[in-house]
């Protein structure tokens, strides 16, 4: 997502060190530190229209996606969405803006919740997850369409967050690399290392796992 200005927690340790690098042109908005966390109770209060997340109680807000992020999205939509269509599965498919809560130990109080997300795409098998204000739980899939100035967001907080909530298959798509980066849950709860599908090196169509027998083409996820 395409950030104007961010409420950042304090620095980690990334899992992508190399990205600030790769993005080092790249001009990020000043870092505002905050010690007040918000909940999803604090969310709701908020009158205004600007868009925005909560992550571990820290505000981000973002904009309106560049249109090859936003093309990127729609591809993937209407290729998910009509194979669930046609197969009448029990799947559904969202994208932002959707809120997302995902509790931890069990806090579902509104009150108790510290992170609330807009994942550019997700998919819910589970309907009891699902409820007139959205998502409440982890989605089966999740997917970022990142830019060079949310890599580090999505590829860091985000992980370990979709890691830590149980988000089964997490997709990382780059559209300024045409490169997708799969990510998926292991029985220790842990991401696996991630399998990188590159348009144009090696096959061009990635499986879905939460959607068995859907395949996503690069050269239509990436078409200009």
């Amino acid at each position: 997502m395409t950030t104007e200005n961010d409420f950042q927690p304090p620095a980690k340790e990334y899992k992508y060190p190399e990205i600030e690098e790769q993005f080092m042109e790249v001009q990020e908005p000043p870092l505002i530190y905050v010690t007040q966390r918000y909940t999803y109770a604090d969310y709701l209060t908020w009158a205004d229209d600007k868009m925005r997340e909560i992550i571990d109680g820290f505000v981000y807000f973002f904009s309106a996606p560049l249109r090859r992020h936003a093309k990127a999205v729609s591809s993937f939509i209407i290729k998910s969405g009509s194979y669930i269509h046609k197969r009448k599965g029990k799947c559904e498919i969202y994208t932002a803006p959707f809120d997302v809560r995902l509790p931890m130990n069990g806090e579902i109080a509104d009150d108790k919740i510290y992170n609330v997300v807009q994942p550019d795409i997700c998919v819910v098998c589970d309907p009891a997850k699902l409820d007139d204000r959205g998502c409440i739980g982890a989605p089966d899939l999740i997917a970022e369409v990142v830019s060079p100035s949310t890599s580090k967001r999505d590829m860091n907080e985000k992980f370990f967050l979709y890691e830590k909530v149980g988000v089964s298959e997490y997709w990382i798509i780059h559209p300024e690399n045409k490169e997708v980066t799969v990510f998926i849950l292991q029985s220790d709860g842990k991401y696996n290392a991630g399998t990188t599908y590159k348009l144009g090196q090696g096959t061009n169509k990635i499986p879905v796992k939460t959607l068995e027998g859907l395949m996503i083409d690069l050269k239509e996820l990436f078409a200009e």
